[in-house]
């Protein structure tokens, strides 16, 4: 089934606190919020969707969901009770903070068909999330976890590379807690400076050091292959696309890149392919690397990047790339020219 979300951005609405990193409305784009023109835009995008084998969802997102002023929270719940009930949506999804969730919050999103909730982790190393200025700790994010995989709700772990403080140690920890804590999908989201936030005012004064697209790719691969050797999906690497992002008081800095998606996957096929032809026992001169169907273009790198890097640590081989029906996602297959074949 293709699978469709209908957003609902819902900015900084409910959420005291301010994170250093935090601007929603730069974010989503949305600067003000209409519950009547929210009903309109769900009626409206439901308008264009074929649901012959479509499976429609409506995702709260922007804010933090389950802390916003309770009657408003009620009163968008009831707007997708009514699409729900007539059939025209399977189920509701919802983005938070940690800390907003709890027993009684989590039977009002069950009795209002709420399947999957997205938690804000961000980091679980208790000294980034202070330098963050998150407002809660790590055991906070694990309660929370615990509780949402304990009522039956899928679990969507959001995390940030690049954060005040952070190592690429925290951020592969960050990611193995989030697989460990019941996780099916994951988001990562490198760190991106927007004006009018603290972490603007840190970067001025040197006290914060933005990440560069380069460093976010390569730290990023690496937690993604955490999540990948976990069997958690990743459905987003960075930061949709917004107009508020290419305003002159959007980004001051960091690392946003229209490919970094695609510039991530790629690096991690590099570093895979690197290992996989430095540990094979035994000569080489003409190997083919074979990705899962769909996967050439990112296996090869763009402006096929990877291929260059590959022929420059090994220029005795000869390299060639090919996709194969027979691979899943994300595996990868070496051929020799003595006809051996090795699949990880």
């Amino acid at each position: 089934m293709k699978h469709v979300n209908i957003p609902v951005f819902v900015p900084h609405l409910g959420c005291p606190h301010d994170c250093v990193f935090c601007n929603q409305k730069t974010i989503t784009g949305v600067r003000e919020f209409d519950i009547a023109r929210a009903d309109e835009e769900i009626a409206k995008a439901l308008s264009t969707i074929d649901r012959d084998n479509t499976e429609v969802e409506i995702a709260f997102f922007g804010g933090s969901f389950t802390g916003i002023e309770r009657d408003l929270m009620l009163s968008l719940l009831s707007i997708s009770d009514k699409y729900f009930d007539r059939g025209l949506i399977s189920s509701v999804r919802c983005s938070t903070r940690p800390d907003y969730i709890d027993g009684e919050i989590l039977d009002i999103l069950k009795e209002h068909h709420v399947g999957t909730i997205e938690i804000g982790v961000q980091s679980m190393s208790d000294k980034v999330l202070e330098a963050s200025m998150r407002g809660h700790n790590s055991m906070t994010t694990e309660n929370a976890c615990r509780l949402i995989v304990g009522r039956g709700f899928e679990l969507v772990g959001q995390m940030m590379i690049g954060l005040p403080m952070s190592t690429p140690q925290d951020e592969i920890m960050t990611a193995e807690r989030i697989c460990a804590l019941g996780a099916t999908v994951a988001r990562i989201y490198p760190t991106v400076v927007f004006y009018g936030t603290a972490l603007c005012d840190m970067s001025r004064d040197l006290r914060y050091t933005p990440l560069s697209v380069e460093e976010a790719v390569e730290r990023t691969s690496d937690v993604l292959e955490v999540f990948i050797n976990h069997d958690v999906v990743v459905v987003r690497i960075g930061l949709c696309e917004s107009d508020g992002l290419h305003d002159e008081n959007g980004i001051y800095a960091g690392a946003f890149h229209p490919a970094l998606g695609e510039m991530c996957v790629s690096r991690y096929y590099l570093k895979r392919f690197v290992r996989l032809l430095s540990a094979y026992d035994g000569p080489l001169k003409n190997v083919t690397l074979l990705t899962a169907r769909g996967s050439l273009s990112k296996a090869i790198g763009q402006h096929k990047t990877n291929r260059k890097k590959l022929e420059e640590k090994f220029p005795s081989l000869k390299i060639s790339f090919g996709e194969s029906c027979s691979l899943n996602k994300y595996e990868i297959r070496l051929l020799t020219d003595n006809g051996e074949s090795k699949c990880v």
